[in-house]
């Protein structure tokens, strides 16, 4: 069975670098994050549709690439992602955002740490809200009973966390009932 391993979190956390680094790791895909092509496309400011079309873009990415997946399926971003950015920016969320963020639920949940420094970037938004953003992703994800795996650190030893997570995650959940 496929696993889908979402790389979630606050803006400028790593989540591309990291998702990036662990398919190169387990040598199995990763999927980018669309809102970045969609938004350096667009010619005029994101509206709350354009969010759903994000998510629904980031969706069909993933599922064109878990047909090359073997184990695992590493995703830059997911429903997650697109339900605070909409709580945030624009006080609601998508009824399809959230009926996703209930129905494709990932196997795991891999939640950046803001704890690498600020890179700014034309399509970030928030340098000074990481903290209380990791909050709500925290919040959100122990609400809705994901399991996920908190993960911190710069460089490999990020990257070492998450394999670490990822493979324990694996242990716990192939090991036989007693």
């Amino acid at each position: 069975m496929l696993k889908r391993i979402s790389v979630t979190g606050p803006e400028s956390t790593g989540k591309s670098w990291l998702a990036e680094h662990l398919a190169a790791h387990f040598k199995e895909p990763w999927v980018p994050e669309y809102a970045r092509v969609f938004l350096e496309n667009l010619n005029a400011p994101y509206t709350f549709d354009d969010v759903l079309h994000i998510a629904k873009g980031q969706f069909e990415a993933e599922n064109d690439l878990a047909k090359t997946a073997k184990e695992y399926l590493f995703c830059d971003t997911d429903f997650l992602v697109t339900h605070i950015w909409c709580l945030v920016k624009f006080g609601k969320s998508h009824t399809w955002i959230e009926e996703m963020l209930e129905t494709h639920r990932y196997t795991h949940y891999l939640l950046c740490s803001p704890d690498l420094p600020w890179q700014a970037d034309p399509l970030r938004e928030h340098p000074n809200l990481r903290k209380e953003l990791f909050e709500m992703y925290k919040t959100e994800l122990q609400n809705r009973n994901f399991s996920f795996s908190i993960v911190s650190g710069e460089g490999d030893e990020r990257l070492q966390h998450a394999i670490d997570a990822i493979l324990s995650f694996d242990k716990v959940n192939l090991s036989p009932d007693l």
